[in-house]
């Protein structure tokens, strides 16, 4: 029998990954405000199925859970080190960038510290009763004024290989916890992002586990680099965001098409090492080539192989095919937002277009419920606020725009910050336009 509370809380969060966690850190002093967030794992982890030991995150440690939006939090990355005992020896470790193993350390610190995080709870959906939202834990309907959902990203997977997942057709995600028996077999590697690029150096390096092959397979023209200059991250700050929040719909596609390396591109460090071992294994090994690097192909077939499989690649810009063996096949082909299907009681209230949310200023949905009732999104407004959504970049910032707009007030200083662009507000690009002369 579910237990169904009378009062109404002020917040419930739906997933607890990095987004919602940053969201309860920066709650966490507030303790007037009722809040409960909910995870279906039992414990949190980051990703556990791309925590490679070598791989770091690709911003700044200072743009952790909190810091750009409260950097006295006892919350933060550095005061972790602190706290862990480890503040002087991460300093004369001169890193360039935190491990991804560290920064989960981090993370699954901040959890430790949180009353208000459940585990192992799992929202069955999320309805509209007349007066409050209701989210339905099976066992439990809680009611509440606001709902921020942080359930994640989805992996896309090609048609063709949509039937084939399985033991050997595994997606990016879960490449670690699946324990591939990946020694003296054939292994593909579809997509040349920096997911792509981490497990094909960890598919080389790993001596004990060596493929007899490996395919790296990418639709673009090169293994191309990051873009993280310092212009470039300009991109990443609030007021780009705000600018590009207000641009029309059109233009924001064309924006996103011609930035994607500046979010999806791979580490250049990375690459070199990738690079490195490849001549090694040419060179210095003596154990001959055992690899196959294919750019501007597209995996366009997928059948069994006998034990294995058939893969059809389309080069993009000939047109040719070619047909490669694979034993294994990993799928690094990027993800997506889909509508959760907890949402369906609301599905039909929720404004969806260009494939997500249209969102409000304070990354609100924009619905036809009550004023008074919101629902908060993370890592879905990618489409409304440029390639930096989901990053980590603007987490903090992003977090503590939902909070002071939970509160009612402002609780945390996220006003404009200083940019080295002028970024023209659209209300004057209009109104200057045609005062030029050709």
């Amino acid at each position: 029998m579910k237990h169904q509370a009378n009062k109404i809380i002020d917040v419930a969060g739906v997933g607890v990954g990095p987004f919602n966690l940053s969201v309860a850190a920066l709650m966490e002093p507030l303790r007037h405000l009722d809040v409960r967030f909910f995870e279906r794992q039992k414990e949190f982890q980051w990703h556990p199925g791309l925590l490679f030991p070598e791989a770091t995150i690709q911003v700044s440690f200072l743009k952790d859970l909190v810091t750009p939006a409260c950097p006295t939090s006892y919350y933060s990355f550095m005061n972790f080190l602190f706290v862990t005992k480890r503040l002087y020896r991460f300093i004369n470790a001169n890193y360039s960038r935190v491990t991804r193993v560290e920064f989960n350390q981090y993370l699954r610190w901040v959890c430790s510290q949180l009353p208000s995080l459940e585990f192992d709870r799992q929202v069955e959906s999320i309805s509209f009763d007349g007066t409050s939202l209701v989210v339905d834990m099976g066992d439990e309907l809680v009611r509440t004024r606001n709902v921020i959902l942080a359930s994640g990203l989805t992996p896309k997977v090609p048609d063709c290989a949509r039937q084939y997942l399985g033991n050997t057709v595994v997606p990016a995600i879960r490449y670690l916890k699946s324990n591939l028996e990946t020694a003296g077999r054939r292994v593909a590697v579809i997509g040349g992002g920096q997911t792509g690029a981490e497990i094909v150096h960890h598919l080389l390096s790993n001596e004990q586990k060596a493929p007899s092959h490996v395919y790296w397979v990418s639709r673009r023209s090169n293994f191309s680099p990051l873009d993280e200059t310092p212009f470039t991250n300009e991109l990443f700050t609030p007021n780009y965001s705000d600018y590009f929040y207000n641009l029309p719909p059109a233009e924001k596609m064309i924006l996103l098409a011609e930035q994607k390396l500046s979010s999806d591109g791979i580490a250049p460090g990375l690459l070199e090492k990738i690079y490195r071992r490849l001549y090694e294994l040419d060179f210095l090994n003596g154990q001959g080539r055992s690899y196959s690097l294919y750019t501007s192909s597209e995996l366009t077939n997928m059948s069994r192989a006998g034990n294995g499989w058939s893969l059809t690649l389309r080069d993009s810009i000939s047109s040719r095919r070619e047909s490669i063996n694979a034993d294994i096949v990993i799928l690094c082909t990027g993800s997506e937002y889909r509508m959760s299907p907890y949402l369906e009681p609301l599905s039909d209230r929720l404004i969806w277009e260009h494939g997500g949310y249209r969102t409000n200023e304070d990354f609100s949905i924009e619905w036809n419920g009550p004023k008074s009732l919101k629902i908060y999104v993370q890592n879905a407004a990618r489409h409304c606020r440029g390639i930096a959504d989901p990053n980590l970049s603007l987490m903090a910032w992003r977090s503590a725009t939902i909070v002071n707009s939970v509160a009612g007030e402002q609780i945390y200083d996220i006003g404009e910050n200083n940019s080295v662009f002028d970024w023209m507000p659209m209300e004057l690009a209009s109104r200057s336009e045609g005062t030029y002369a050709a």
